[in-house]
């Protein structure tokens, strides 16, 4: 269906009142303007709100499904508050770093106030600056994408569009992608492989898509030299005009945005395979392969990233149409209180382990296989 439909007014009403939800995602760059403008504990109010306020929330409240009819979807699609809400986030983030660059080296601070103002800035860089990004990055148009990168580079993590789009997609669940974490494996130890193998990947992805093109390979139209220079002009150019320290301060944002986005995938497909076809090759994805959670503000603030097994069923969906699935397993709470649980490897498998156990007998039959 095309954006001709003509759909009832009390439908597209209905939509427009949904999508005034995801108002709730500026709830967290507001929290992080009040670490950076203010002093001493309201330093660490963006962390505080992200990891404790909304994890035990989440406990609390309420998880419906909610997914939405046929005809909300067709509204969902056409309406374009949906996408103005994405566009609205790359000016924003954009703002907050320029007043994170200022408010970072302010005279008289205590280390643990630059902390707490160098924390919410981080994670600010992965809600936004990767995670707004990854919405972005899988849309058709050439200027989107160009959006997603400009948030992308405020993380220093510009090559995740490349890997992330051809590598990831492809090899997600299996022991080829670096992104999908193996069973019983710790989280410190995923960082260090996903991080520094996804980079890998990505120059590999980019030298076999310039030698296909006909291209040098190290030519100037690589992505990956792009972002590399794009990425040093922009530290080279906090250093210049803020100084070592401001930069030094960036440099530790961006990675924390970085190893909050690989926390991310660390949960998203932990322990979770697909198994080899007839022909040797790997089974399509399926919903079991991704884990999820309906809980809504994790959902909202995340643009429905939390709903990950249908954005790798079919990754051209928007975030607005997509939904949850019966098939596809669930976690325990949201993302947030699952961020904090993955820190401590032995409580996060006591809760894992179970599920996973359960989920391969139930899906015996079909793609699913636990990894030892």
């Amino acid at each position: 269906m095309g954006s001709t439909v003509l759909l009832p007014a009390a439908v597209r009403r209905r939509v427009r009142f949904r999508a005034m939800r995801y108002l709730v995602t500026f709830i967290a760059p507001a929290w992080g303007i009040v670490s950076l403008l203010g002093h001493g504990l309201w330093t660490w109010a963006l962390p505080i709100h992200g990891f404790l306020i909304v994890p035990l929330l989440e406990l609390l409240l309420p998880h419906p499904p909610d997914n939405l009819s046929e005809e909300e979807e067709e509204a969902a699609r056409q309406d374009p508050i949906f996408d103005v809400l994405l566009y609205l986030l790359v000016p924003m983030q954009w703002a907050i770093l320029v007043l994170f660059f200022f408010q970072v080296g302010e005279a008289g601070l205590s280390w643990w106030e630059i902390a707490g103002r160098t924390a919410s800035t981080g994670i600010l860089c992965g809600i936004y600056g990767i995670n707004a990004a990854h919405e972005l990055g899988h849309r058709a148009t050439r200027w989107e994408r160009d959006l997603a990168r400009a948030l992308l580079l405020t993380s220093l993590y510009m090559h995740f569009i490349i890997e992330h789009n051809r590598g990831h997609h492809k090899r997600v669940a299996t022991p080829d992608d670096p992104a999908s974490a193996r069973y019983g494996e710790w989280l410190y130890a995923f960082w260090v492989r996903s991080i520094v193998f996804s980079f890998l990947c990505a120059w590999r992805i980019e030298v076999e898509r310039m030698r296909k093109e006909g291209h040098a390979a190290y030519g100037w139209r690589n992505e990956m030299i792009h972002a590399l220079l794009w990425q040093g002009a922009l530290l080279s150019a906090v250093w210049l005009a803020f100084g070592p320290l401001v930069a030094s301060a960036f440099a530790c944002a961006a990675l924390i945005g970085i190893l909050l986005l690989e926390t991310v995938n660390y949960i998203e497909h932990y322990g979770l395979r697909r198994k080899r076809g007839t022909g040797g090759g790997w089974q399509r994805v399926q919903h079991v392969h991704s884990w999820n959670s309906d809980h809504q503000l994790g959902r909202l603030t995340l643009f429905e990233l939390t709903r990950h097994s249908d954005h790798h069923w079919k990754a051209s969906r928007p975030y607005q149409v997509l939904r949850s699935i019966d098939r596809a397993p669930q976690f325990p709470t949201g993302y947030p209180g699952m961020l904090i649980l993955s820190t401590v490897p032995p409580l996060f498998f006591s809760v894992m382990h179970p599920r996973l156990n359960e989920l391969a007998r139930r899906e015996k039959d079909l793609e699913l296989a636990i990894a030892p």
